[in-house]
């Protein structure tokens, strides 16, 4: 359990620091576009800003495919550590570009390039996380343990919005546009190699460990292999990161530019209210996590997309009331269904898939879906509300998505909650629960008779 727990916490802390790196962006949206896109205004220099937020989802396939091949094949831990070193490097660079004044379109090139391998390196990372998190956790306790991944990553929006707010009131908007916006790109460095040293630290998992050692040499699935073999999950996990992601991007990356350069709140206070929102969530996360080792995270993902379907339109109501209160409880309402996603995700999508293909399969579907649906959120929702007018643009496509996701997970997800990952051996806590596992070894390896099956299919 102590090997456990220390995956958790340096995945965890790693992955904050990684979403640190990447949030920062967010939050500097509005001020990223009046250094680096000066020549336009309001809300078509917000949409510029968001395109550069984009592009780097364009690199996120290549990066999966390239890191969770390796994964597969090399370990989760050496290709994890790989990850937060190249987004390290690349964030920091991005605090050394010159401004659109000092070299022109350049500056912009510089930052499209930087993004690309903050994309890059991204497209490894997550899923790798979650798989490493997965394959370290017993299983009756995969659920909570593995939410401490979003916990991670919500302490490093967290830390850095309130690193960007801290600095807007200190240096104020003028200054924060000439130097300022620099500062948190910079700290990057330093961030990366600690997150570095936890990563190195850590032990493979067993799930690899135990497959490698029962592996034949070179008995590696190529990408082929991996389509041909997998397309029906494959598909089912696109649709299930789909209405995570927009939903996740919709919450934490594009309310902060919503509020203030949408419904016109100071970006001070558009801020402050999100990290008070974010920090009401991380409790919420792991009790989530908790709740689906008890009722299955099938069940508390139907549960937040039945949500969002009734009460999204409300909730932006709520925010576009222009009180402060309403627009925290329209926030918060929005922030708890978000949190039933995150406190499952993290066990459940890894359990799609079997161990030899868990990290490849995994990075692909995560990334495709995350490049083509959420990564663009809010660039499509900035640029559907600038088109037609309508503040409610936002809720409109978080019940669409919501709708779709319900019908996919009540039809299609299997839940494994509490059981074996497929393809690995049961992972216990407690000596008593062995005996319960050799009792009963059908149970224990049910997913056996699954995989027979897609052989019979294959053949």
């Amino acid at each position: 359990m102590d090997t456990a727990k220390r995956a958790v916490l340096a995945t965890s802390v790693g992955n904050a620091m990684e979403w640190f790196d990447f949030g920062i962006y967010s939050y500097l949206a509005v001020t990223i576009g009046k250094v680096f896109f000066p020549e336009m205004k309001g809300g078509v220099q917000l949409i510029y800003s968001f395109a550069t937020f984009a592009v780097a989802f364009l690199a996120r396939p290549l990066g999966g495919i390239v890191f969770g091949m390796l994964g597969d094949r090399w370990g989760r831990k050496r290709v994890l550590a790989i990850t937060l070193i190249l987004m390290a490097v690349s964030t920091l660079s991005i605090g050394l570009i010159p401004s659109y004044e000092t070299i022109g379109s350049t500056a912009t090139v510089l930052l499209l390039i930087a993004r690309l391998v903050q994309g890059f390196s991204t497209g490894g990372e997550y899923a790798g996380a979650m798989t490493f998190i997965a394959e370290s956790t017993p299983d009756k306790k995969r659920g909570v343990m593995s939410s401490g991944l979003e916990v991670g990553t919500l302490t490093g929006y967290i830390a850095g919005a309130a690193f960007v707010t801290l600095l807007t009131m200190t240096l104020g908007s003028e200054t924060m546009v000439r130097w300022g916006w620099r500062i948190p790109f910079l700290v990057a460095g330093p961030m990366g190699l600690i997150g570095y040293y936890l990563r190195e630290r850590l032990e493979e998992t067993p799930a690899f460990e135990a497959m490698e050692e029962a592996r034949e040499r070179e008995s590696y699935l190529s990408i082929r292999d991996i389509l041909a073999s997998y397309w029906r999950t494959l598909l089912i996990g696109i649709v299930v990161v789909f209405f995570y992601n927009v939903v996740n991007y919709t919450v934490l990356s594009y309310m902060p530019s919503h509020l203030s350069a949408v419904l016109g709140y100071g970006e001070t206070r558009g801020l402050l209210l999100i990290v008070v929102v974010m920090a009401i969530m991380i409790p919420i996360v792991l009790l989530m996590g908790y709740f689906s080792d008890r009722i299955g995270a099938k069940r508390v993902v139907q549960g937040g997309l039945a949500g969002l379907v009734l009460l999204s339109v409300p909730s932006f109501l709520l925010i576009g009331n222009g009180k402060v209160l309403w627009v925290f409880l329209g926030l918060v309402i929005l922030g708890i269904f978000s949190s039933s996603f995150q406190g499952t995700m993290p066990s459940l999508l890894p359990s799609l898939f079997y161990t030899e293909v868990r990290y490849g399969a995994l990075a692909i579907t995560y990334n495709i879906s995350a490049s083509v649906f959420g990564g663009t959120t809010p660039l499509v929702v900035s640029w559907l509300i600038n088109w037609t007018g309508d503040r409610l643009i936002p809720a409109y496509y978080l019940v669409a998505v919501s709708v779709i996701g319900l019908i996919v997970v009540t039809k299609f997800v299997k839940d494994p909650s509490g059981k074996a990952l497929r393809g690995s051996p049961p992972a216990v806590e407690e000596k008593h629960e062995i005996k319960e596992v050799l009792q009963d070894p059908e149970e224990a390896l049910w997913w056996r008779d699954e995989k027979e099956q897609r052989e019979k299919e294959r053949v």
